[in-house]
């Protein structure tokens, strides 16, 4: 059976707004998903009846409060099969969650001549921590050599990995790409060397089923607003036993145990992680937004998403001029550029047609410099997207050929 688009697209307020007098077309859910109702009225429900401070009172809103928040700590460690809640730290985003790794594990744990493996294909939030580490340490940052394709293989990994990897750094579906990189198998190999495997699955979360004990991951990192939960909340994950082991790199409220004027100790995982007030709304509606998205069943979506991905692939096939970057991508994520004419040239055109796509290097310079190019355009297909939207883009890239073609 597939999706209920129709029905799901009601869902979301925002699809029955227009953009510049046309109907919005919204084609940028890698860089944030739109949000359904169900996320909203669970903030709502939040701020309405149970808005006080979480772990601290002990009367009943803020014991509600705490339900709430620890509730949604169990929805992730579910939504992503972790062995236990206390797996689950609540960041400010993905960002936060791979700079704590960066920050806690990688600066206390790595030394001059530790190699650190990543890839050309990674968002600069994957890519600066470990940039940093390796400054500040004297670690060798290494790269996985790419197909010509651009995809990560095992080959091409095993081809760098050496006993003094010790920690490898890198997404689980590229933002640009959209490629599926073979956690499993990297981690196995990794983990033979004694090295730890930290994942970026901002781009994965809301596409595939994530199961971090099938994984083996040591670390993984997911961001909120890319499940159709809100901004300013993400996820770091993390085997207990590692978590445990690191230091804090914030102090204060409630990630204390005993604080005295000489020393202080502090709480175990995830708490040691989570000082001061945390972002209980943004938790609350993360998890209904993995809610939302489980209950529309993993193989509807893969399969709507999929079906959109290659109707656009072949539509724009037709279209001279037009080169696809990734044209075997493994999701909804097409990036695409049209000989001629700057993409962000091109996304005036998409603008003033209520197509809403991304234009510029995704926060992925060395990609770019990789594709041997200044800029992409990314159009990505999601839950609440249909043939019609494609049609759209279409369209609206035909005009933005024909008005460009003319002044070259």
């Amino acid at each position: 059976m597939s999706l209920d688009v129709n029905k799901i697209r009601e869902d979301f307020e925002i699809l029955s707004e227009s953009m510049n007098g046309k109907p919005l077309v919204y084609l940028d859910s890698a860089a944030t998903a739109l949000k359904p109702k169900a996320v909203l009225e669970a903030m709502e429900k939040y701020h309405t009846t149970a808005s006080a401070n979480v772990h601290r009172g002990v009367y009943k809103i803020s014991n509600e409060a705490t339900e709430m928040y620890e509730g949604a700590r169990t929805t992730v460690a579910q939504f992503i099969n972790a062995t236990s809640e206390r797996e689950i730290v609540f960041t400010k985003g993905a960002t936060s969650a791979l700079n704590l790794v960066a920050m806690s594990y990688g600066l206390h744990n790595l030394k001059p001549g530790d190699e650190i493996l990543t890839t050309e294909l990674e968002h600069h939030s994957s890519f600066l921590p470990w940039q940093n580490v390796a400054k500040v340490t004297g670690a060798i940052l290494k790269f996985i050599p790419l197909t010509d394709e651009g995809r990560v293989t095992v080959e091409n990994f095993e081809s760098v990995l050496t006993d003094n990897t010790k920690v490898v750094a890198l997404n689980h579906v590229s933002n640009v790409m959209g490629y599926i990189a073979p956690i499993k198998e990297i981690c196995e190999l990794a983990h033979q060397k004694g090295a730890v495997v930290v994942v970026d699955a901002a781009q994965s979360a809301p596409h595939i089923p994530i199961d971090v004990q099938a994984l083996d991951c040591d670390f993984l990192a997911l961001t909120g607003h890319k499940i159709y939960g809100p901004t300013g909340i993400g996820v770091l994950y993390g085997k207990f036993d590692l978590l445990n082991e690191m230091e804090p790199i914030e102090f204060g409220g409630e990630m204390i145990d005993i604080v005295e004027k000489e020393a202080s100790t502090f709480k175990d995982a995830p708490f040691r992680f989570e000082a001061g007030t945390p972002p209980i709304a943004g938790a609350i509606g993360l998890a209904a937004g993995m809610e939302y998205l489980n209950n529309l069943g993993w193989d509807r979506v893969r399969q709507h998403e999929l079906e959109l991905r290659d109707y656009a692939t072949q539509q724009m096939s037709k279209i001279e001029g037009l080169k696809i970057f990734n044209p075997t991508t493994d999701t909804g994520i097409i990036s695409f550029n049209v000989d001629m004419v700057h993409p962000h040239d091109m996304a005036t055109v998409y603008d003033v047609n209520g197509v809403c796509v991304r234009a510029g290097h995704h926060c992925a310079q060395p990609l770019m410099k990789w594709l041997c190019q200044p800029a992409t355009l990314r159009a990505t297909f999601s839950i609440y997207n249909t043939k019609e939207d494609v049609d759209t883009l279409i369209a609206a890239t035909l005009e933005g050929k024909e008005t460009f073609g003319d002044v070259f």
